[in-house]
Parts: structure tokens; sequence; C-alpha cells
């Protein structure tokens, strides 16, 4: 097996990284530095869900598992990317984008959602991002699926005063079957090559609701 591509699906994490609304502010400080200590080191301060990252089930559910307990499983497999782009600002994402791709919707596949809303990172209108469908959601986990990811700052619609949303539907469902979301992934559209290899393994934070992922998809061959 050889590695012919690496393609980085993640943002760079810095003071300038977009996050949810109300959610902690990444934080780097310098606290020993070469010409004081000898070596550098950063102290980190920031969310669990900072940057490009996965949720646990526990995210959205206290009696559901935490990012420690899931297997490896859930974060590593081969990927469908699945052309989202027409959907649009807070678009529904249905059933009619997956049609295409249903013969490779099998167990054990990683779902992600291009929709190019990765452009708008960095600007109000990033949180006004496409969304997965509760319906088309609930299908994709009748076939087995467990694991999505979206290039958007969150798999549900992102509520504010004129848009309420509707409950984070997506995020109750993938938590009820032990799944797996990621979220903030971008460069979507430089996954080219067929049946790519995902991997979003997490920082391994003990009981945590998520934690952040250096995404990338792996062209491999024979």
């Amino acid at each position: 097996m050889r590695i012919r591509e690496i393609v980085d699906l993640s943002v760079v994490v810095n003071a300038d990284t977009q996050v949810y609304p109300g959610d902690p502010v990444p934080r780097f400080d310098p606290h020993s530095t070469v010409e004081r200590d000898g070596f550098n080191l950063l102290s980190v301060s920031m969310g669990s869900q900072t940057g490009t990252h996965v949720d646990a089930p526990y995210h959205f559910d206290d009696a559901a598992p935490k990012l420690d307990e899931l297997p490896l499983e859930r974060f590593v497999g081969t990927g469908v990317v699945v052309d989202a782009r027409a959907a649009g600002a807070r678009g529904r994402i249905g059933w009619e984008y997956f049609s295409a791709y249903e013969a490779e919707l099998v167990p054990g596949t990683i779902v992600l959602l291009h929709t190019a809303w990765s452009t708008h990172y960095g600007t109000a209108r990033y949180f006004e991002n496409p969304f997965l469908d509760a319906d088309a959601c609930a299908h994709l986990i009748a076939l087995g699926i467990r694991t999505v990811g979206i290039d958007a700052l969150n798999i549900d619609e992102t509520p504010d005063d004129e848009h309420p949303g509707e409950g984070f539907p997506v995020h109750h469902f993938l938590a009820d079957v032990a799944g797996v979301i990621s979220e903030n992934l971008t460069n979507l559209h430089s996954i080219d090559f067929a049946e790519p290899f995902i991997s979003l393994l997490p920082l391994a934070f003990e009981a945590a609701d998520g934690a952040p992922v250096r995404a990338v998809a792996l062209n491999l061959s024979i």
C-alpha cells in the first residue's frame, strides 16, 4: 500500500479561528522561550470543538458515549464526497443530493458534504451555512452510515434571531446511534480521486464531547 497524495481538510487554529457563537476563542501564549528558558513552549486555551473537529454523541446527550468511548473505526474509512454546493445559504441538503451516491453508501463509509461553504470561513456569512435535512440523515443511518462531515460551521442549521432552527435534529439522530459528526472541514474540492481514505482521528481527550482533528484524505494505491 502506497500513499500517492495527502489532501489536508483542516482549517488552521490560531487566535483568528472562527468559532461557534459563544464558544471559547483560542489563545496561544508563549509559556517558555528559547531566549529565556532554552526552549519554546506554548500555553494553549481553546474549546473542545475549535477549528476542524469531531463531535462525540455526548455533545448532545449526557447518556451517550464520550469521545474516548467510541471505537477508532468511527474516525477512519473510505469517504464519499457528496456534492451539495447547490444548497446555498441556509439550504436544506435533502435526499435528492445523495441519490447518485446510494450504491457507495455502505456501513463504514464516511460521508463528506461538499457545500463549498468553507469559502465563507472567517466572515459573518459563514454562520448562514447549508445543513443536512433530518430525514436525509435518518436515511443515511438506516443504510449503516455512522460518520458524517461537512465543510461548514454546523451540520444542523445555525440559529440566530431570525432563524430559530429546528433543535439540532441531526446531532441528536447521530448521537442516538453512537455516530460521529465532523464540522469546519475545508478543501473538499481537492479530493478528485476515487475511494479516498479519510482520517478524522481526534486528540485523545478523556470524557470529552469532541476534539480538534487534523482531517486528511489519502489517495492510496497498492
